[in-house]
């Protein structure tokens, strides 16, 4: 049975977000085209309304509504640690260990010549420019991917000699995953298990 279109639009639609195959999508669109159209218009809101309102914080790259983010302005946050993650999301995996009480900084990717990510691609200058500040150490928690990995390598050699200690998570982190899939324990052990790199 061929679907109509509206619905096949919806399913293609759905289907560029991440994690939600062909399945997923088909199944979240039946659903959507049979619910009320309250409940439709509602989540149509939210989606523009997250959209419209959370932007980068100017400072570390966190996902906020206000600038600087929470983490940023926190004063208790112990600002001679900056933990640098690839993505937004790897910072909400890292808050829920509990584990870090330090800064964060989001790159905005990782390096990849192969898919046209080059170190200026990245906010490693803003990284630069926070240091000096007080920073005693970087910790890099980037993915242990062949790209994660290159990253983490270019970084150390990058920053080494300007003033702090650079460190990487330890690898109790899955080979070739993300911060979004591990546990909170994988997380904090990788964390205080992590090793010097300058």
């Amino acid at each position: 049975m061929l679907l109509p279109e509206p619905i096949t639009s919806l399913v293609a639609a759905l289907g560029k977000l991440p994690g939600i195959g062909p399945r997923s999508a088909e199944r979240l669109a039946l659903h959507l085209a049979q619910t009320e159209t309250q409940a439709v218009r509602e989540l149509a809101d939210a989606l523009i309304n997250a959209r419209e309102k959370i932007r980068a914080c100017s400072i570390c790259g966190a996902l906020t509504e206000s600038d600087p983010c929470a983490l940023c302005a926190d004063d208790r946050r112990d600002g001679a640690s900056i933990c640098v993650v690839e993505r937004p999301v790897d910072i909400f995996s890292l808050e829920k260990a509990g584990v870090f009480h330090g800064k964060y900084h989001v790159l905005g990717g990782k390096i990849s010549p192969l898919n046209g990510v080059e170190p200026e691609d990245l906010r490693i200058a803003a990284l630069e420019a926070r240091l000096g500040a007080g920073v005693k150490e970087i910790i890099l928690a980037l993915s242990t991917d062949v790209e994660g990995d290159a990253t983490s390598f270019y970084l150390a050699k990058r920053l080494a000699g300007k003033g702090a200690k650079i460190s990487r998570l330890a690898y109790g982190l899955p080979a070739g995953s993300g911060l979004e899939f591990a546990d909170e324990i994988t997380l904090g052990r990788a964390l205080e298990g992590r090793r010097d790199l300058s």
